[in-house]
């Protein structure tokens, strides 16, 4: 899967958003000022050559729907993002995240809590963010 501009991922954030698409609809969901007809057309033309969408002709028109769901692109982003800027390790993207966005131990561990298992059944939660078994005792 190719790697996307910034204008591409937005006409695709677009198109996975509502669906298929003319390229005047995508322009009208576009803020002021609005871009040129040709140049969202190009766009979602690469979009097309990339493999990211497909088309359906009606006339001279046509149609755009996503050929690759938004869930393999965001896995795919998310995983060059912690090879490229935390060389793989999510340990050191947590600790970027905790830091930059104030999460405490205490967040971490209500997310921790909200991830289902990995064997689909009930999880016994009661760890704390190092992973240590809480008491149950006073």
């Amino acid at each position: 899967m190719q790697q996307l501009t910034r204008t591409e991922e937005d006409i695709m954030q677009r198109i996975w958003d509502h669906g298929p698409v003319f390229v005047r609809e995508l322009i009208e969901a576009m803020p002021e000022p609005k871009p040129n007809y040709n140049t969202i057309s190009s766009v979602v033309r690469i979009l097309e050559q990339k493999g990211f969408v497909g088309h359906e002709a009606f006339g001279k028109s046509h149609r755009y729907h996503a050929i690759v769901p938004k869930s393999a692109y965001r896995r795919r982003s998310f995983r060059r993002l912690l090879q490229d800027y935390f060389d793989g390790s999510h340990a050191a993207m947590l600790q970027f995240f905790s830091k930059e966005e104030g999460l405490d131990a205490a967040e971490l561990q209500r997310m921790l809590e909200a991830l289902p298992e990995e064997d689909g059944g009930a999880a016994d939660r009661s760890t704390d963010a190092s992973n240590t078994p809480k008491s149950d005792a006073p």
